[in-house]
């Protein structure tokens, strides 16, 4: 957070107690006797992974990061809950990850006795991840049951938890109803094994639509951040992320000028330009360039003209009053006003994901964790 009155090109305003509506959110979809895994990785999703597990620590179980590093900085904040690695460690990673009581996910019976023959004088915890369509980790569904029993049967590991992950939960409905069918049977012979073991495989989407079919915990991640990979659920969800840029320059530009790296948009009549303090190494995407984006100044939707460049990119505030001037506040993501630029907009413009646009967002970019929800 830049110091009080500090000047600022980019900003992103993080809102903690929208955080908090969506956690409750998912909670009740899923009922009181499931338990959720938060899914804090990739700085939680750009808001601010150590911050975000402060504020859901209360609603979760546990966290689930991506690499050694997250887990470390995410620990600081909440030193009391179990923090999963979901992708594989390193082989010279798996010590310190013992040593320091992590969760690290295995992909084989091989993974696991090298985890084990790293434990001294305690188990170590361990979260096997089986493959029943994503083809990216986790030993394929096939072999589970084999795999499960061969772990089980190890000295110093606790196999903690049995996951897999929906690869098309937001896409395609019939495969994962076949596919959840089949996890479904495979976990009723996997808990006569480990009884003990929790079992999860729901992400954002399958919780949203799916929820009778949780298992012992969810593992929400997109829809924590405010944006429901599902649009029929968007109404249970509060947008976490407002990004903003201002307003540098000014200027009357004629007709047959043109604006921004190769000329792509050529003025047609007299128009109003404004350029803005923000560009691609600030993390908004440079793919909207000439896609119909849009952003916000005074509440009104103003369109972006050309390409997006590095630091800058400009919009026509032709229709506005002629009073905007350099120093006001334009909204990149975010609501002002009855308007709304929403993430999956963006997504669109730039011909990618919502997730994408969240992790993206720059150094520069200042961030500043509020409360709005909760105001008095």
């Amino acid at each position: 957070m830049n110091p009080a009155g500090e000047s600022w090109r980019v900003r992103a305003e993080i809102d903690h107690g929208a955080l908090r509506h969506n956690a409750a959110a998912m909670r009740k979809a899923v009922g009181d006797h499931t338990g959720l895994i938060a899914v804090v990785k990739a700085d939680g999703y750009g808001h601010g992974g150590p911050a975000v597990a402060q504020t859901l620590a209360p609603f979760t179980e546990q966290f689930g990061v991506a690499t050694l590093g997250e887990a470390r900085a995410v620990r600081a904040a909440v030193p009391d809950k179990d923090i999963l690695i979901l992708s594989p460690c390193l082989p010279d990673e798996r010590k310190a990850v013992v040593d320091e009581g992590f969760i690290p996910v295995v992909s084989s019976t091989a993974e696991a006795k090298a985890y084990a023959q790293l434990a001294e004088s305690t188990s170590v915890r361990i979260h096997l991840s089986i493959d029943t369509g994503m083809g990216r980790i986790g030993v394929w569904q096939d072999d589970a049951v084999k795999t499960v029993r061969d772990i089980a049967a190890l000295g110093s590991v606790d196999l903690e938890s049995v996951s897999t992950h929906l690869p098309v939960a937001d896409s395609d409905p019939d495969f994962t109803a076949e596919e959840l069918a089949a996890w479904d049977r495979l976990v009723a012979q996997l808990r006569l094994i480990v009884p003990g073991a929790k079992f999860h495989a729901l992400n954002s989407a399958a919780s949203l639509k799916v929820p009778r079919l949780a298992a012992d915990r969810i593992r929400p991640g997109l829809a924590l951040y405010g944006v429901s990979p599902l649009p029929d659920f968007q109404k249970l969800l509060r947008p976490v992320l407002a990004l903003k840029t201002r307003i540098t320059l000014v200027r009357d530009v004629g007709p047959g000028r043109g604006i921004s790296y190769g000329r792509d948009f050529i003025t047609t009549k007299p128009m109003r330009v404004a350029t803005l303090a923000a560009g691609y190494a600030d993390g908004y995407p440079r793919q909207t360039s000439n896609q119909g984006a849009q952003v916000l100044i005074r509440g009104e939707r103003c369109p972006i003209l050309g390409r997006v460049t590095m630091d800058q990119f400009m919009v026509d505030v032709t229709d506005l009053p002629r009073d905007v001037a350099p120093g006001e506040e334009v909204v990149l993501c975010g609501k002002e006003g009855d308007e709304e630029i929403t993430v999956g907009e963006i997504a669109a413009w730039a011909g990618t994901i919502s997730w994408d646009i969240l992790t993206r967002l720059g150094k520069r970019v200042v961030v500043q964790h509020r409360d709005f929800w909760n105001r008095g």
